[in-house]
């Protein structure tokens, strides 16, 4: 279904722009296939939230991890099954136990901290793909990074909900994981993928 879907759209934009050589179609064709995996684990995701009764806080807990992972990034998964797989059990897990458990004020300020200090070391962890070269624009990334895990800290140790205490907490030690060096690794990825462009 991608391949056809996809194929169908390029055959479409290669009618409509002959111009287009190579390069360009595969560009357009990279960000087609982002788009479908994007939109197809969003409905498969989506509709599992649903049937076990936590769309809502899906919802909340994916807002809250994205604006963490928009500024340091981190791994990707090299297949889109496995994107879908792992999704689904990073979103739909994290949603579930935020509605579970209730972690005592010390542990929170300990991970926080441990955190804090995690994010702005490994932040941005650019990928093979989209390697971030500029070093202004990286820095401005580690810094916009770090301030928003420590407005994360202060929010998990502060807000009384334990679902969005809990949601700022678990988004916060999901970003750790996914930008950590060792979990490169351990998927065969490489890292700091700038530094094969610098001189």
């Amino acid at each position: 279904m991608k391949e056809l879907v996809i194929g169908s759209s390029i055959n479409l934009i290669k009618s409509k722009y002959p111009q287009y050589n190579k390069e360009k179609l595969a560009e357009i064709k990279y960000g087609l296939a982002s788009i479908y995996l994007t939109i197809s684990k969003t409905i498969v995701i989506g509709a599992i939230a649903f049937i076990l009764g936590i769309l809502k806080e899906l919802i909340i807990f994916t807002i809250i991890y994205n604006l963490l992972r928009m500024t340091s990034f981190g791994m990707h998964a090299t297949k889109s099954w496995i994107c879908l797989v792992s999704s689904s059990l990073i979103f739909i897990g994290s949603a579930y136990l935020c509605t579970m458990v209730t972690i005592p004020i010390l542990p929170k300020i300990i991970l926080g901290i441990v955190g804090v200090l995690l994010i702005f070391k490994n932040s941005p962890a650019d990928t093979a793909k989209k390697p971030i070269v500029n070093p202004k624009r990286r820095m401005v990334y580690k810094i916009t990074s770090t301030i928003i895990a420590t407005i994360f800290v202060i929010l998990s140790v502060t807000v009384s909900n334990d679902f969005l205490s809990n949601s700022f907490m678990f988004a916060l030690i999901i970003q750790c994981f996914i930008t950590s060096k060792t979990i490169y690794k351990l998927f065969g990825l490489p890292y700091d993928n700038y530094k094969s462009y610098q001189p």
